[in-house]
Formats: structure tokens, C-alpha cells, sequence
């Protein structure tokens, strides 16, 4: 039997023209029955990896970014300059009125793998609970690559298929199956195959582990890669 068919790149951002509290509550169902995470785990893997001048791929609405920065003050943290993108309007409409009074922060429309940025610009870059919703998952790795600075990092975690013991695999299942059709999920992976995608557009894994339904990564832009990536 065929599984649903999956969304372009505007019919995702199309997906996403909600109402920003419908997508948090919504969010919040799928962080725990689908990616089988928590908030915890996810303020453990993103918070450390701000650097002096930071990338936040798809954004969103900016939820989950407002409670880093809020565990960073509490860690004590240094404060950073961060650039957010989404394709969606309706999701960076939600961040723009969350960080009105953030001068640090810039919210722009833009594409991961087509990214408005000269090469060498960041420190850091970060992609949480989106890289599985990105039609060229490729090109935005390698977009990526190329705006890090060399020894600069990058912080993901990608939704697996589902790999918990039942109820909860058949739940998460579920979940998926209704993303992709409704467009707000492109699809899970396995961990070799994206494991081997990040290492493909030339990053080095620091560090990786997999917890729920999630494949967490820590990775850097080796010193010695010049120019544009690939």
C-alpha cells in the first residue's frame, strides 16, 4: 500500500499557516508521542552551541528559542547575536512579535539551501525538530556548511522512524503518516542513511546519540574546508 504523497517546499511552508499558539500545542503532542523527547534533552543538546554569531534554521515561532535563551541566563551564559529563519510567514510572524524587543535577534524569511548569507558568516548554527520537514535535506546541509565559519558548529536532531517498544511505535507512526499528508513533515530517516547524508556535504560528527525517536548530533565545518562546500 502506497504511503501518503509528500509535500514541495511551498506546499510545507503552506502547512505551517496556522495560528502560532495551534502550532506550540501541536508541536507539544508531536515532541513527545512522535520524537518520544522532552524540553530538557532538547535545552541539554541546542544551549551549549551558541557562538558570538548564531544561525537558528527554521525557527518557527520561536518557542523553543525563547527557552534556550531563557536556560542560557539561567547558566549564565554570554548573550549572542542570532539571525532566525523559516520559509513559512505565518510561523516567523509569531518569533517577530515574540522578539520585538530583542535588537540581538534578526528574523528573516529565507530558504535553508539557499541561505541570503556571504560564506564564513556564522559560529554557530542550530536546526531543531525541522531538518525531517526539509524537501532538499542535502542542499540545506551544504548551504549550512558554507555560512560556518571553519571549526564552527552545528547542532540537529533529526526524527527517526519509529523505534519504541508498542503502543508508543504504532502511535508515533500514526503521527507521522498524518505529517506527510498533512504536509508539516517531509519524512523521518534512518540513522545511517542521514548520518551519512551530514558527513556526504563534508561536516565531522563531534558527538551523536539517539534517544526516543530522535538522532542528536553535534557537528563542526573542519578547519582546512575552504570555499563553498561540495
Amino acid at each position: 500500500m502506497a504511503g501518503p504523497v509528500k509535500k514541495n517546499r511551498e506546499e510545507i511552508a503552506e502547512a505551517y499557516a496556522s495560528p502560532p499558539w495551534w502550532y506550540d500545542i501541536r508541536g507539544f503532542f508531536i515532541l513527545t508521542f512522535a520524537y518520544n523527547s522532552t524540553i530538557w534533552q532538547q535545552l541539554r543538546l541546542f544551549g551549549p552551541n551558541y557562538g558570538p554569531r548564531h544561525l537558528e534554521v527554521a525557527c518557527g515561532t520561536g518557542t523553543l528559542l525563547d527557552l534556550i535563551l531563557k536556560w542560557r541566563r539561567w547558566k549564565r551564559l554570554s548573550t549572542v547575536r542570532i539571525v532566525g529563519i523559516d520559509y513559512a510567514e505565518s510561523m516567523l510572524e509569531g518569533a517577530r512579535r515574540r522578539f520585538a524587543r530583542h535588537p540581538n535577534i534578526e528574523l528573516r524569511h529565507a530558504d535553508a539551501a539557499a541561505l541570503p548569507y556571504p560564506d564564513a558568516d556564522f559560529d554557530t548554527a542550530s536546526i531543531a525538530n525541522s531538518l525531517h520537514c526539509f524537501p532538499d535535506v542535502g542542499g540545506a546541509l551544504k548551504d549550512i556548511l558554507r555560512v560556518l565559519k571553519p571549526g564552527g558548529t552545528i547542532a540537529m536532531n533529526v526524527l527517526l522512524y519509529p523505534r519504541t517498544p508498542q503502543p508508543f511505535r504504532w502511535l508515533a507512526h500514526r503521527i507521522n503518516t498524518w505529517g506527510i499528508r498533512k504536509g508539516i513533515l517531509y519524512t523521518p530517516y534512518e540513522m545511517r542513511d542521514i548520518r551519512a547524508r551530514i558527513e556526504a556535504v563534508g561536516f565531522e560528527i563531534i558527538s551523536e546519540s539517539v534517544s526516543g525517536n530522535c538522532y542528536n548530533v553535534l557537528a563542526r565545518r573542519p578547519d582546512g574546508l575552504l570555499g563553498h562546500a561540495g
